[in-house]
Formats: C-alpha cells, sequence, structure tokens
C-alpha cells in the first residue's frame, strides 16, 4: 500500500508542478491547468497534505518553516556553533525580520493550498469527503496566514488566470468565513449522500476516517473562537458560537486523537519525512543541522528545575553521557570552554526518516478545551482537561501515563493545577512546553495572543525588549502585487499586531 501512496503522491507533485512555477500566484498564470476532469482527487488529495505540512514542520526544500520558526521565537533552539560560524540562525536571535524573513511561509502555503481550492471545485458527484477535508485543511493553514500576516489574499486566492493581482482582504472578514467554512465541511461530512467516495488510503493523515476529520474542524472552530476571544467587540459573537458547539455535543480530538501523517516515509532521497529530513541523512545518520541546533539553556535549566522527564524526549542527551542534558543562551555565540557539550533535537521528536509527520496533537486540542472551560466558554472540568492534555504529551513523546501523573501532581507553580495562581498561564505554558519541537509556529502565536508563557526570555542579542508579533509581506510579493500589497515597514513586525490582539 506504501508503494501505491507513493506514486500516487509523485503523480500529484507533477500535477503540482505544472500548474505553479515560481512564486506562490503562479499557480494562476499558466493556461495549460489541467481541468479537474484530467486530474481527479484521489491524485491530488495525498500530495497536497504531504508539501503543506512541510512548510509547518519542515523538509530539505523547506528549511525555514514554521517550527523552526517558533522554536527559535521561544527561546527552545539556538545555534550550537562557534565563532567561525556566528551567523547561524543570526536573524532569528536577533529579531531581524524584513521582506525576506522566512518569505517561503508566505510563498509556499499560498501555493500548496491551491490544491485545496482545487479539489473543492470539482463538480463530479461523490466526492463530497474529499471537498470536506480540503475545506479543513485549508482552513488550517490560511487560519496561519492570517494569525502571521494579518491581511491577505483570500476571496480572489487561487483564480489561475482569472486574477493575477489579488486584492487583500481584511483578516477580521478572513477569520469569520473560515469558521463558515469548517461549518460547511462538517455539513457535507453529515449529509453525504449514498455513494460517496470515502478517500481511504488516498488521505495519507486520517485514511478516511471522516468522524475524526469532524473531531479536527472542531477542534480548529474552537482554536479560531479562542484566537479572537479576548477581543472585547467579539465578545458576543464568540459566546453565541460558543454556545452553539456546547449544545450541537461538538466533539473535539481527545486523548489518543494525534493527527498524523505517513505517505510512506522511507530513508530514501524525496521520501523521508520532511521534518526528519532537516536532521537525518538517508542512512538515517545525523546531518549538521542536528550537531548545530543546539537547546537552549534557559529551557533545560526550566525543564529540569520542575522535573519534567520530558526533557529526555525533547532533547538528546549531551555526549557527556546518558542523562546529561545542557544548552546555551540563546544569541550568545558558543564558546566551547562553558556550556559545553550541548543537547540537540531530542529523540522524542526524531527516530527516523519513516517517522509520522504530526500534524495536530490531542494535546493541543484538551488545552484549548481547559482554556475555554476555565474562560467560562464550555462546561467541564479544566483541571481534568489540563492533566490529560499533560498525560497526552508524555505519551506522544514515549512516555508513562505515571511519569505525567508524577509531573503534574507537583507543587510548582504553572505544573501543578492547585498551584498555579494563573490557570490561564499554567495552560498555555504546558502548550510551550508540549509543542517544542513539533509546532513551535503555534507557540509563538498563542505568545502573541496571550503574553504565556510571560517567563521565557528573549534572545541575549534582541534589539529591544518585545519579540516579533508577526511576519512581514515577502518580497517577491510586493514586486509581484503591487497595487494590492499592504504599505509596511521593518518596525510593524513589533507594533502592529494582527486584528485578535488590537
Amino acid at each position: 500500500m506504501k508503494n501505491r501512496i507513493k506514486n500516487s503522491i509523485l503523480g500529484a507533485f507533477a500535477f503540482t508542478m505544472v500548474v505553479s512555477c515560481d512564486n506562490y500566484l503562479d499557480v494562476n498564470e499558466d493556461p495549460n491547468n489541467p481541468s479537474s476532469e484530467i486530474v481527479s482527487p484521489e491524485i491530488v488529495l495525498a500530495a497536497t497534505q504531504v508539501y503543506t505540512y512541510n512548510v509547518l514542520a519542515g523538509s530539505v526544500n523547506n528549511p525555514a518553516n514554521m517550527n523552526q520558526l517558533g522554536n527559535l521565537m521561544m527561546n527552545n533552539w539556538t545555534r550550537d556553533v562557534g565563532a567561525s560560524n556566528s551567523s547561524y540562525y543570526f536573524n532569528e536571535h536577533t529579531y531581524n525580520v524584513t521582506s525576506d524573513f522566512y518569505a517561503g511561509i508566505f510563498e509556499d502555503l499560498f501555493l500548496r493550498t491551491s490544491n485545496y481550492t482545487f479539489i473543492q471545485k470539482i463538480e463530479r458527484t461523490g466526492y463530497d469527503n474529499y471537498i470536506a477535508i480540503s475545506k479543513i485543511l485549508k482552513t488550517y493553514y490560511f487560519q496561519y496566514l492570517v494569525d502571521m500576516y494579518g491581511d491577505i489574499p483570500y476571496s480572489q486566492a487561487h483564480l489561475r488566470g482569472e486574477n493575477l493581482t489579488p486584492v487583500y482582504d481584511d483578516d477580521f472578514a478572513i477569520y469569520r468565513d473560515l469558521y463558515v467554512q469548517l461549518e460547511q465541511a462538517i455539513a457535507l461530512i453529515d449529509n453525504a449522500p449514498a455513494g460517496t467516495i470515502n478517500p481511504g488510503s488516498n488521505d495519507v493523515m486520517l485514511q478516511g476516517n471522516m468522524t475524526m476529520w469532524k473531531k479536527f474542524a472542531n477542534t480548529l472552530k474552537l482554536r479560531l473562537l479562542l484566537r479572537e476571544s479576548q477581543r472585547s467587540a467579539s465578545a458576543s459573537y464568540i459566546a453565541t458560537k460558543m454556545a452553539q458547539l456546547q449544545s450541537s455535543g461538538a466533539t473535539f480530538l481527545g486523548p489518543n486523537d494525534n493527527v498524523k501523517i505517513n505517505p510512506g516515509y522511507s530513508p530514501t532521497t524525496n521520501q523521508q519525512n520532511g521534518f526528519a529530513s532537516l536532521f537525518l541523512n538517508t542512512n538515517d545518520a545525523f546531518v549538521n543541522n542536528w550537531s548545530s541546533t543546539g537547546a537552549t539553556l534557559y529551557t533545560v535549566n526550566y525543564l529540569q528545575g520542575t522535573n519534567d522527564t520530558r526533557i529526555g524526549r525533547i532533547y538528546s542527551a549531551t555526549s557527556a553521557g546518558p542523562g546529561t542534558y545542557n544548552g546555551h543562551q540563546q544569541g550568545d555565540v558558543l564558546n566551547t570552554s562553558t556550556n559545553y557539550p550541548v543537547s540537540h533535537v531530542g529523540p522524542g521528536l526524531l527516530t527516523s526518516s519513516s517517522q509520522d509527520g504530526i500534524v495536530f496533537t490531542a494535546t493541543e486540542s484538551l488545552l484549548l478545551q481547559a482554556e475555554a472551560v476555565q474562560r467560562g466558554f464550555l462546561s467541564g472540568s479544566a483541571q481534568n482537561l489540563y492533566e490529560t492534555a499533560i498525560t497526552e504529551s508524555y505519551k506522544l513523546l514515549g512516555l508513562t501515563a505515571a511519569q505525567a501523573t508524577t509531573y503534574y501532581s507537583q507543587s510548582f507553580n504553572l505544573v501543578g493545577w492547585n498551584s498555579s495562581a494563573n490557570k490561564i498561564e499554567a495552560i498555555i505554558n504546558q502548550k510551550w512546553i508540549a509543542l517544542n519541537g513539533i509546532n513551535g509556529g503555534e507557540t509563538w502565536i498563542e505568545n502573541t495572543r496571550t503574553g504565556y508563557p510571560a517567563h521565557v526570555p528573549l534572545s541575549t542579542v534582541a534589539p529591544g525588549t518585545s519579540r516579533p508579533i508577526r511576519l512581514l509581506y515577502p518580497s517577491s510579493e510586493i514586486a509581484g502585487n503591487t497595487a494590492n500589497v499592504p504599505q509596511q515597514t521593518e518596525s510593524q513586525a513589533f507594533t502592529s499586531p494582527v486584528f485578535w490582539k488590537q
């Protein structure tokens, strides 16, 4: 089955290359773009799932990815190189956000999500499930585009030759429509007529389990609402939508409901798990990027100080021996006489080129639910959801539920529920730990939204007193869509928040 999946992905990748060229809107410029009558959703879905995941988690072709960016912004990773290569992660450490900084996130997400739009426009019967999955995943990635950039092309995006220079839509309006898209996706699943095709193995994330896709969609609805929930002007809308989730009996991703991806990854060129390919070669041996990406002294000390046994799964033991962990100060040039040897990406995150990719964790979902309950939006036990979330984090990293119980039963602030004065910060703090190395971009966005965890320091070479809160539109967009791209200055990366923070 895996070989068949790989072949379908290669076919879909060829489709992606036919309908796209050098920048994200070139998908709109190809007059020979295949129609849905020639290329079917069965061919397109798996490849699009893989290539959008690579923007999230990284690959050898996507070294500047959301996970890496967030782990550097949130003081989890740093450079493990000496003065001879002090430029490694230099822009991240100095918060040098320009129109060329991580431009691939904008460009590649727009390019690769165009195939989700393609699937949604299929006019043949029987593809309701494919369309629903495409709506859910397009929403997943477009939320990140709004969270990191604010206003973006939306209503006129992915129109191919119909519009080469799409307008920028208001970030607030996009968020509201993303919620509608999720509602439509759930309705498609619920009302799929007899004869509707199940994607099965062509869905390399959930293998056509449409119940899980509904849970994922509901969880994304919850995340959209919580992101906006502290905006006073949105209070009535948030209350109404939360009440609807509650009264409808919406189910969210729960214990063991980790959304993963694996099309048949293997230790072969162009077939490795994207995240693993950043750190392992096709013999599953570490490459320079692994040895050059170190743990930060701050986070190592924090995890050790709270007796968090996840440290040995998030970070590797140093060459000094088993059970030894160390980092160095983010931003400093490594001095080999101190803070050395250093830990790197750990065995709970990095196992082999064949490992599953992680798209969305049960832990994140449970912590979203805990926050919603704690803020009074949903009923339930915030403490139970919080502690279950920690247990799921331990399990995902290869540890046990008993170890999780030992950890969260301690009387440490932001660890033990009853010992934490600020429950919301405790929730976000646990998200920061649980998504370390998995989805750093999410924890950076959550820090922008909430200010938590407040204890995480800036890089030692930060130019000011705050970390960036957004990215800037890339140079390719400024050149190719000049009339529509909003005007920006580099200072806006620190001063111009997206709508939910205004």
